[in-house]
């Protein structure tokens, strides 16, 4: 079995997921039976537009909450939390202790259109 190095790990939102594997599937013409069932759940539960996503990480990051990582981001962004306590019980599983007026910020960059 060959030795695979991993160089990086980066967290992804499922909506960059489902366009990388859209790409690769216009590319090969095919995916593999794992890609394809992956892509099945995607196209199930990743239903915001990329753009969209796009929009929510670049007013987040804006915020500037030191704590807030990337892989929060990307978490935020998967689930699209509909009001204040389901964005904390999204973080609640996360070592991030937040602010209620930072939950409210946060919240209000997800809603914003």
């Amino acid at each position: 079995m060959p030795i695979i190095e991993v160089i990086n790990e980066k967290p992804i939102a499922m909506v960059e997921l489902k366009s990388k594997l859209d790409g690769i599937e216009k590319r090969d013409g095919s995916l593999n039976f794992r890609a394809k069932k992956a892509k099945d759940y995607l196209d199930q539960f990743a239903t915001m537009k990329i753009s969209d996503a796009n929009n929510i990480r670049e007013r987040l990051n804006a915020l500037g909450i030191p704590r807030l990582r990337e892989r929060h981001v990307d978490k935020i962004i998967d689930i699209n939390p509909k009001d204040i306590e389901s964005l904390k019980i999204i973080l609640s599983g996360e070592t991030l202790t937040l602010k209620q007026d930072e939950l409210a910020k946060i919240f209000d960059a997800i809603k914003e259109k």
